[in-house]
């Protein structure tokens, strides 16, 4: 399945709908699998689409970004700009509060997301601007803090910055309204340190899903059309 959408709302709002629909029970999951779109403004990216009676945070997903930016692993870093820790970080940091799953932290490490940058910069027709989330030499940490993501690769065509995001797994609920705004930041900010015009979003998830035990809730906050 490949669909293309204008904005993160509409692709939020027309992905629960089909998941509801279409989803195979699936480890305590309704999910669709191999799932691909496309988000034609990627930097309209919060969840506000007036059909959905839920609530997304901004406040809070700014926060996730300005704890991606720092590249600091640590939750309490994240406390610090937030607040307060949600509990899902709490349940997937180690004994000293750090996580797998900051993907500023994952794209700092080695450098990566300057390097990536310097690549575009030199050569608009590089293959090699990618970004490597999960890493498959530290699979023992993985125990309950295993990234979502694989890879982000980044390519340029006719002078637009497009991004592609590869995941394992995503919670359309939480994970993919949070991911989506931490990722479409990033795509504008290399697009920004780059030069090129902000393109295409693209993002693959090899399982989609939606957790069982939240349908009731999740269905009375949405509309039906």
């Amino acid at each position: 399945m490949h669909s293309t959408f204008q904005t993160a709302s509409d692709a939020f709002h027309d992905l629960y709908w089909r998941i509801v629909r279409d989803g195979v029970d699936f480890a305590g999951t309704k999910a669709l699998f191999n799932v691909g779109f496309e988000i034609e403004v990627p930097n309209a990216n919060a969840i506000l689409d007036r059909k959905v009676k839920r609530n997304w945070s901004y406040t809070y997903a700014e926060a996730e970004w300005q704890w991606y930016l720092s590249g600091n692993p640590n939750i309490k870093k994240l406390g610090d700009l937030y607040g307060k820790i949600p509990a899902i970080w709490k349940r997937m940091a180690d004994e000293q509060g750090n996580v797998n799953s900051n993907y500023g932290y994952q794209w700092c490490r080695e450098n990566q997301l300057g390097k990536v940058i310097s690549m575009l910069k030199e050569n608009p027709e590089t293959r090699q601007a990618t970004i490597s989330i999960y890493d498959g030499k530290e699979i023992h940490r993985y125990d309950h803090d295993t990234p979502c993501t694989y890879a982000v690769q980044f390519t340029v065509l006719d002078g637009k910055l497009n991004m592609s995001v590869v995941m394992r797994s995503n919670d359309l609920w939480y994970g993919f309204c949070n991911d989506q705004y931490q990722f479409s930041n990033l795509q504008m900010l290399v697009a920004k340190e780059t030069g090129y015009k902000m393109g295409t979003y693209y993002h693959f998830a090899h399982n989609l899903h939606l957790y069982n035990d939240k349908l009731p809730e999740q269905k009375e906050m949405m509309y039906h059309l």
